[in-house]
């Protein structure tokens, strides 16, 4: 089957693009708003200045460094509550300047839920699986997920909105862990999984300083998934992100993630898809978030 192409911008209440330009973007999350960097935004801002001002905090990066600092304008709690459809979460500004939250990832929880609940209950491994929502939203619609992030502290966020979203009850097997030294022990053991969701940082250390680099160390990541896969599998999601560096190269970008899926696929049936994520703001200019390949397997 030819794959479709998807440019997709998910439905959300909760959270909101209200501008973008001069490298910086001014969004809401819930009835806190924020502004942070945002480098592909190489425009000039729709709103006035006055908009931007009345924001709660700013996100600042430090030179020479990953991480930043925020600058609180207005009260704003050390972290609130957010909810989208049946997921409820925390949303908490941390050093890095992300929140603990993906918003366009929400459009992969819906493709998520939508398979599993039309299927005999999976079993589902989500790799890089951070603070847990596409975890739970393969929970919430009946799956037995096995979530595996190298940080301790986004297993205890994810543990967390869990417990916000009440699904407690939930098989869920939370585990501080290197991606790959993790597949490759499954692999010894002989478990399958019958879908895998993958969600990859460009760079990246394990809890005991395993080195990750994208693009030297997916493509044997994903051959080890392979032997992961049960005798029926229902989906593979693959999933990177976008960055002012990456720009105007989605299109390669989601190819050359197609024909990872296409090879370790190869034997069976699937409907794939490859496509972008984006959010655009009032004045329509689109800030690209993601790039996937996702199959459904038949």
């Amino acid at each position: 089957m030819i794959p479709k192409s998807e440019i997709i911008s998910p439905a959300w209440t909760a959270y909101e693009l209200l501008d973008s330009g001069s490298g910086q973007k001014l969004e809401r999350f819930a009835s806190v708003t924020l502004v942070r960097p945002e480098p592909q935004a190489d425009w000039l801002p729709s709103l006035p200045e006055k908009s931007w001002s009345a924001a709660h905090a700013r996100f600042l990066p430090l030179p020479r460094s990953k991480n930043g600092e925020w600058k609180f304008f207005r009260p704003t709690p050390p972290r609130w509550p957010m909810t989208r459809k049946n997921l409820s979460f925390w949303v908490e500004p941390t050093p890095s300047g992300h929140l603990g939250v993906f918003p366009d990832q929400a459009s992969h929880w819906d493709w998520l839920a939508s398979l599993i609940e039309a299927a005999a209950p999976p079993k589902v491994l989500s790799l890089f699986g951070y603070t847990g929502l596409a975890t739970l939203a393969c929970a919430r619609a009946g799956a037995k997920v096995t979530h595996v992030d190298a940080s301790r502290r986004a297993i205890k966020w994810a543990r967390e909105n869990q417990s916000l979203s009440e699904l407690s009850d939930c098989p869920i097997r939370w585990l501080a862990d290197d991606a790959s030294s993790f597949v490759a022990r499954e692999v010894r053991r002989g478990r399958t999984y019958d879908g895998l969701i993958l969600d990859p940082p460009r760079f990246g250390r394990g809890p005991k300083g395993e080195l990750w680099k994208a693009e030297e160390s997916l493509p044997a990541l994903l051959g080890q998934c392979r032997k992961l896969l049960s005798a029926a599998p229902l989906f593979v999601l693959l999933n990177t992100y976008t960055t002012v560096l990456t720009r105007g190269q989605t299109a390669r970008e989601g190819a050359e993630l197609l024909s990872f899926l296409k090879e370790m696929l190869v034997d069976y049936p699937s409907e794939l898809s490859v496509g972008e994520l984006f959010f655009a703001d009032p004045a329509g200019r689109r800030i690209s978030s993601s790039v996937f390949a996702r199959a459904h397997i038949q």
